[in-house]
């Protein structure tokens, strides 16, 4: 990751909302909000993209179709999501844990700024 230029903006407050959310305020006077699970879809870690990109079931007929395998949940991913914790990485990115357990992803600013 390159460093991070004068000229982009970094964020000078971060709080969380009462709707679920992360407000930003970036050195250049834009505001922004990102819902806690727009954040935690967004991961770019290992284990997300690799989720991301795993082939989608068809049948025979080439339709896609449902695995017949349900997923186990933890106690913490039945709850709402939330943010736990947001520690900066260097001056470029922020590391977040989620209330689902999940800390591996690293969000640089240039993803946060991104995220719609």
């Amino acid at each position: 990751m390159a460093p991070q230029t004068p000229d982009e903006p970094v964020p000078v407050r971060l709080e969380k909302t009462e709707n679920g959310e992360l407000f930003i305020q970036w050195s250049d006077s834009t505001e922004q909000t990102i819902s806690f699970r727009k954040l935690r879809d967004n991961c770019r870690c290992a284990n997300c993209i690799e989720k991301r990109m795993e082939p989608a079931k068809e049948s025979i007929s080439g339709e896609k179709k449902l695995s017949n395998i349900l997923p186990v949940l933890s106690l913490q991913e039945t709850m709402p999501l939330d943010i736990v914790a947001m520690s900066p990485v260097g001056n470029y990115a922020y590391s977040i844990r989620f209330s689902d357990g999940h800390s591996a992803g690293i969000f640089p600013y240039e993803l946060l700024k991104s995220i719609d």
